[in-house]
């Protein structure tokens, strides 16, 4: 599979590189399909945040206006979180990949202790769960950047320990021994479990593509199975969405409200839409139209042509991060843009299948369109990681390119 390519034999080194007329060929190519892939990058994840945020102006501006924030309340909140993550974003881009490698770790703690922040004074629960910070007036969520900094220290690791992979406990210890349960840990004592299923992908999305052996992630996948079973058939409310769910919404004017209006807003849309603003779900129908149910908002105004739009855009993202996985210069890049790919368009078509209600009700917001603070600023800058690491596959292409040149 594209996604290992460069995964290791018995002694855990890195494939063995394509012979020279092969590298001749590719090089001159490759080299215009990578500007090709750094310039859609930043255009698909401008366009979903710009997208996303008309989109935000649209649904939350009834109930921002009921809850005494004026119209544009919650929009100008979102705006002001954009303007943070764009040069983030273009910050991250322009890094080196050492910089990434070097800096990992510290990420990584500093995520977790951010994350621990949740359970002391600073912490706020909202919908029964505990994984908000409050600072001044502000408010965060620091799992989301938890996400990023798992990605990065998991690509790291990998790479430190290549010579050793093909040995279970080295693969698992220590990426899922302790750091990714801890990780996990912190934020499912929250009660946050949506969240938890998120990062558990992207931890294995990362261990795949970054080439750890079949053996290791059939233990983490079976384990993680049998983990969501048991927190799931434990939590009587996680239980009664469950079965709500399977009865087909029959539980209308309880669980069943906020599923039913999003599938009704979608259906109200047809296939052009209401038009932009048009939407009556917003009108305190639907439950968080503007975050983990702005894509039944997008259905209604934009029709079926908007929601395949988004769709598609998606789509396009997974296939380009896929391109920048297959030609990164290491096990780091390969694993960090896997590790991204599962999040960020695994988790937007984890929502779209629950507003269409292929899956029960998870609360997990559709990344770089919801409303969000952090869960945008965290998504943008883990594409500018995306597109760091497509920049130095962009420049090895290069350099095996030229390579290939003087052999011949």
């Amino acid at each position: 599979m594209a996604g290992r390519a460069g995964g290791q034999g018995a002694g855990g080194g890195t494939s063995r590189p394509p012979v020279s007329g092969t590298r001749i060929s590719l090089g001159a190519s490759v080299k215009s399909g990578n500007d090709r892939t750094v310039a859609l990058l930043w255009g698909i994840t401008l366009f979903l945040t710009g997208l996303g945020l008309i989109m935000v102006l649209s649904a939350s501006s009834i109930t921002s206006y009921t809850q005494d924030n004026g119209f544009l309340g919650v929009f100008w909140r979102q705006m002001l979180f954009a303007a943070l993550g764009l040069p983030l974003m273009a910050f991250a881009a322009t890094r080196k990949l050492d910089f990434w490698k070097r800096w990992a770790w510290w990420f990584f703690g500093v995520a977790l202790f951010l994350q621990a922040l949740v359970f002391t004074p600073l912490g706020l629960a909202v919908g029964g769960n505990r994984n908000w910070i409050l600072v001044g007036g502000i408010q965060a969520q620091p799992s989301e950047a938890l996400k990023l900094a798992l990605v990065v220290w998991i690509g790291a690791v990998l790479l430190k320990k290549e010579k050793l992979l093909g040995q279970v406990s080295h693969e698992l210890i220590p990426i899922v021994i302790p750091g990714a349960l801890l990780a996990l840990g912190l934020v499912l004592a929250g009660h946050d479990l949506g969240t938890v299923i998120i990062m558990a992908a992207l931890v294995i999305g990362a261990m795949f593509f970054g080439g750890v052996s079949w053996k290791s992630l059939g233990l983490i996948i079976v384990s993680g199975l049998l983990a969501v079973v048991f927190f799931v058939v434990t939590s009587e409310n996680r239980m009664d969405r469950l079965f709500e769910h399977s009865a087909g919404g029959s539980d209308y004017s309880n669980l069943g409200w906020q599923p039913q209006h999003g599938l009704w807003a979608l259906a109200n849309g047809g296939v052009f839409g209401v038009g932009l603003g048009g939407s009556k779900a917003k009108w305190n129908w639907l439950p968080a139209a503007d975050n983990d149910y702005i894509f039944a908002i997008i259905g209604e105004e934009l029709g079926f042509v908007g929601a395949m739009l988004v769709i598609a855009l998606f789509i396009g993202l997974a296939v380009l991060m896929l391109r920048v996985i297959s030609r990164a210069r290491d096990r780091f890049g390969r694993a960090v843009v896997g590790g991204a790919l599962v999040w960020i368009v695994g988790q937007a078509f984890v929502n779209i299948g629950v507003v269409i209600r292929l899956f029960p009700v998870l609360g997990v917001p559709l990344p770089l369109i919801s409303y969000g603070g952090t869960a945008l600023v965290s998504c943008l800058v883990t594409m500018g990681v995306v597109i760091s690491v497509a920049r130095d596959a962009k420049a090895h292409q290069e350099e095996l390119a030229s390579s290939a040149s003087v052999a011949r």
